[in-house]
């Protein structure tokens, strides 16, 4: 079994977070995650602290184990859902959409675990002076709010650059994937579009089926003019949105025009929302439960793992 810094860190089983998706990544998906081993993630988007707290507590129904909440730092919201989480005494934090230097001695007086993610070596290194227990390097194949350089490249660049543990993220849905972001010098991997289609995620069949079709080429990035980039699945919603960026439409005009769109996805509009998922959802074949999608990826990581070892 992998045992590393990560695992030992944040006390689970195998060094495996689920990503914190908005609207998918509910305290149900999270508390089975965590029961399976890894760590679930619930996650809190742009929702207020009352829903992130029955979240919460709907988490803890299902599993003792350790669990987190990811933040959204550019939510209204933020500052409530960050006393929620001291109040609550979550174990671990992952914060996107910003720097949670303001955060941090805050959280970690509460005793909470906190591990921001990233999509740049500059940023890494600053929230690791800052005292970041972990760094997530998020490549551009991910899905949502994306940044440039590809998993491949900037995990061993963020690695190379700070002392603290590493998860590797973006194009991860198998142990593969895994394997290769282990060797890459990664201690742990966090996915999130294979977990789109766990039977315990709230997004419509409509949207899991979606991704399970997905070709290698079907998914686009929309809103690289507003500065907030989001990697979604081809539809007619994104290819009106990308006419009236090409057309020069104002980034004002384009955050309105999107606006709700991926919480209709959730609900099942597979056409007129934005369905946000990774370039890896080429790599997803079914629905199944959480526990099976921990258990196929970490098992396959270590075999092949094991099989390179026995090559050489």
């Amino acid at each position: 079994m992998l045992i590393t810094r990560v695992s030992k860190l944040l006390g689970i089983k195998y060094p495996l977070l689920q990503g914190g998706m908005a609207w998918i990544a509910t305290g149900k998906l999270a508390g089975a995650v965590s029961e399976a081993g890894g760590l679930g993630i619930i996650g809190a988007g742009s929702a207020d602290a009352s829903w992130l707290e029955k979240e919460i507590h709907t988490a803890r129904t299902i599993t003792d184990k350790p669990f987190g909440v990811n933040v959204m730092l550019m939510s209204p919201h933020c500052d409530e859902i960050m006393d929620l989480i001291i109040k609550e005494k979550v174990p671990v934090v992952t914060t996107g959409a910003g720097n949670p230097g303001k955060y941090m001695l805050m959280l970690k007086e509460a005793g909470c675990k906190v591990i921001p993610v990233v999509a740049s070596v500059a940023l890494a290194r600053r929230l690791a002076r800052q005292g970041a227990d972990a760094i997530i390097a998020e490549g551009t194949e991910a899905g949502g709010h994306i940044g440039e350089m590809t998993t491949m490249c900037l995990v061993p660049m963020v690695v190379d650059a700070v002392e603290i543990p590493v998860i590797a993220a973006g194009g991860i849905a198998d142990g593969r994937g895994a394997a290769a972001v282990f060797a890459l010098g990664a201690e742990g991997i966090q996915l999130g579009t294979r977990f789109i289609c766990a039977e315990e995620s709230p997004a419509h069949i409509s949207y899991k089926e979606r991704v399970i079709k997905a070709r290698d080429r079907d998914t686009v990035v929309c809103g690289s003019s507003t500065g907030h980039p989001v990697r979604v699945i081809e539809n007619r919603f994104s290819r009106s949105y990308l006419a009236k960026e090409k057309e020069g439409l104002s980034a004002d005009e384009l955050e309105k025009m999107g606006a709700g769109r991926y919480q209709a996805a959730v609900k099942g509009d597979t056409e007129n929302g934005s369905l946000l998922a990774g370039q890896c959802s080429g790599l997803v074949k079914k629905v199944e439960p959480a526990a099976a999608i921990v258990k196929d990826v970490m098992e396959t990581a270590e075999k092949i793992l094991k099989g390179l070892c026995d090559r050489l």
